[in-house]
């Protein structure tokens, strides 16, 4: 009897343990052989090529690659979720990510509410003109129509810089904007310097990319502020890409070499975040 009540009592304890180690947080998974590997939920928004975009139903992207890489070098998983750019942040602040790429600013307002890794990017505002146009640089905007996508920065820096309302045409979005470069109605546009970039070197155009970079921003990776250790191992994955030079490929890969943007050493994010309006 008491063999019998031990052998029960031996089964059950090997139950609990069992069960108990199956009582995993949804960001870890079980892989072959027994072993566990973290799962990161990424979201991102594919409206933004280079960075982010949809190609025959997969995430593509130079976020989507850095991710991915950082995976690669920390031992996590990616698995990549798509939905409305603005409600990206919401949704990681919910917990239903834990981590956000999307060519995301970082900013004083974003901080308060979720941790960014340190910097990947530098990016900015670029003038964008044809080739007779006269147009060298932001001096040269003065008296010209210059056209810019409704609801971004590029309408702030133009009136905060001396041009004139009557002088700044906006649009419902910048694919409009660029065919009307284009086509003449408009004589330069200030957009997102990788934006243009990528326009000019993805469609047929003449256009072309003048003068400086203006107003930079810089580019982070937002996490889920529970998410400390994640934290850590994005900004460790992220200074051996720096340092072994993949993310230098990244620039080849997906931004035809331009490197404007490029970050060589570990920017930490409190130190370029911007002021939000």
């Amino acid at each position: 009897m008491k063999k019998v009540m031990l052998l029960f009592l031996t089964t059950l304890l090997v139950a609990v343990l069992a069960a108990c180690g199956a009582d995993k947080s949804g960001s870890d998974k079980t892989e072959g052989g027994g072993s566990e590997k973290l799962v990161v939920q990424v979201g991102t928004s594919p409206t933004y090529p280079p960075f982010e975009s949809e190609e025959k139903g997969e995430l593509v992207g130079f976020d989507i690659a850095l991710i991915k890489k950082i995976g690669e070098e920390e031992g996590f998983e990616v698995e990549l979720s798509s939905m409305q750019f603005d409600g990206l942040v919401p949704a990681l602040k919910a917990g239903q990510l834990d981590v956000v790429v999307g060519a995301l600013s970082i900013t004083d307002k974003r901080l308060e509410s979720v941790n960014f890794s340190n910097a990947y990017y530098k990016s900015g505002l670029s003038i964008l003109t044809k080739p007779d146009s006269g147009i060298k640089g932001f001096d040269d905007l003065k008296g010209k129509l210059v056209g810019i996508q409704k609801g971004t920065s590029s309408y702030n820096y133009l009136t905060q810089n001396g041009i004139k309302d009557q002088d700044i045409k906006q649009y419902a979005d910048i694919s409009t904007t660029y065919s009307a470069l284009d086509n003449g109605g408009i004589d330069a546009i200030l957009y997102d310097n990788p934006s243009n970039i990528n326009y000019i070197t993805t469609q047929e155009t003449d256009a072309e990319i003048v003068g400086d970079i203006l107003a930079g921003e810089y580019y982070g990776i937002a996490i889920n502020k529970s998410k400390t250790e994640l934290l850590e191992k994005i900004n460790s994955g992220l200074e051996k890409l720096q340092k072994n030079g993949e993310y230098e490929k990244l620039f080849d890969e997906y931004l035809n070499g331009e490197k404007n943007g490029f970050i060589e050493n570990v920017v930490k994010p409190e130190e370029v975040a911007v002021k939000a309006e």
